[in-house]
């Protein structure tokens, strides 16, 4: 063909067609025009040019390149994706014996896949959690095999060649159908699509290639990380499957509690108690910070239960980041309940010295005074007797 049409068009598809509609699309049109169901005389190019837009926006990164540069992005074909191939291509002839027997022809060697993840739970101090830590673990896993090194065969044995397949590792089977016939090529059974046999395991791992085994690994924890926050290690997973690469290792974790201190995203919460005297004629007060040290805060004189100070950048970290949360100290105004006989004397007084609110002060939507709740304190409006 002297212009290449559009692949959407080819497909028959919009440009915003989801991967289904793309898959549903190739198939209607590979039944039709496959060269063994369609004797007309374009067929096979159609099928070929078909086959060609399958390949391109079936895989999510070459159909981008397409959507930005057109035919454009390769001459002939898309460059560096191999270009198109004649009823091949990763997932196109797949897909055509999916369509027709139902089932995908297997490749003839038995193909390699990814180790599975591993999960570790680690427990950090709240210290540790706002300040980062290194630290050693120990995780079981699967570990190459020390006597055979992972070869599964016993030391000064060797495997054999596969008296199924031959070593090819393949098995071809015939299929005939209205269409003509198919050559079902698939893994051998007998050596699961290696070509050889192990007929003397080793010894100590049982022709696994891998024992049980215990790994000690340091890990390093970033200041700043929170509750159920996951720290993710590449490669440390189990092993891969025939060669496949190994899987990940995730520590999540989780945080104790402390004595004083609460977490809030980035800043540190701590609860101050102070008496009724503090709070009225104010006063400064030396409270803990996380980094372990003190410092000085001001209460003015007057302050209500409730009212929060910030001290500004000695909360946690940001994750990733030098600059850190605030610490926020919550005032809490504690009343007592026990006195004694001077201090309810004195306290008495205090009372007496306050003038009393008017009646517009009394109603059930004012809220009550400090000193209200201290005469409740006192079991009464402060009057001796």
């Amino acid at each position: 063909m002297a212009t290449k049409r559009d692949y959407y068009e080819v497909l028959g598809v919009s440009n915003g067609a989801t991967e289904d509609d793309i898959r549903r699309a190739f198939r209607k049109l590979a039944r039709q025009y496959h060269p063994d169901v369609n004797r007309e005389k374009d067929a096979e190019e159609r099928f070929k040019e078909i086959n060609e837009a399958y390949e391109v926006l079936s895989d999510p990164e070459k159909r981008r390149s397409y959507d930005h540069f057109g035919h454009r992005f390769g001459q002939d074909g898309p460059a560096g994706f191999g270009g198109p191939s004649d009823f091949s291509g990763f997932g196109g002839i797949e897909d055509i014996f999916d369509a027709f027997f139902g089932g995908r022809v297997r490749t003839g060697t038995r193909r390699t896949a990814r180790g599975s993840d591993l999960r570790h739970d680690l427990t950090l101090t709240f210290e540790e959690a706002v300040f980062g830590v290194q630290k050693t673990i120990e995780i079981q896993r699967p570990e190459p095999c020390g006597r055979c090194a992972g070869r599964r065969t016993e030391p000064g044995t060797q495997p054999t060649r596969c008296p199924v397949c031959g070593g090819s590792g393949e098995l071809r089977r015939a299929q005939q159908t209205v269409f003509g016939q198919f050559v079902n090529v698939m893994a051998c059974d007998r050596c699961q699509g290696e070509g050889r046999v192990i007929t003397t395991p080793c010894s100590e791992c049982r022709g696994q290639g891998y024992v049980h085994g215990k790994r000690q690994l340091t890990v390093d924890i970033p200041g700043g990380v929170d509750e159920q926050h996951t720290v993710r290690y590449q490669g440390e997973g189990l092993p891969g499957y025939h060669g496949g690469p190994p899987g990940d290792l995730y520590i999540v974790l989780s945080i104790q509690s402390h004595s004083v201190f609460k977490r809030q995203g980035t800043d540190i919460l701590y609860d101050l108690d102070i008496n009724v005297a503090q709070a009225a004629l104010g006063e400064e007060i030396e409270v803990p910070t996380v980094d372990g040290k003190s410092t000085r805060v001001k209460i003015p004189a007057g302050t209500q239960s409730g009212r929060t100070i910030r001290l500004r950048g000695q909360g946690a970290p940001h994750l990733g980041r030098a600059a850190r949360g605030d610490q926020v100290v919550n005032i809490r105004v504690v009343v007592p309940q026990q006195l004694s006989e001077h201090q309810r004397n004195l306290f008495r007084e205090l009372a007496r010295s306050f003038s009393s609110p008017g009646p517009e002060q009394h109603g059930p939507d004012k809220d009550r005074g400090f000193f209200d709740r201290v005469k409740d304190a006192l079991g009464g409006d402060g009057a001796t007797g």
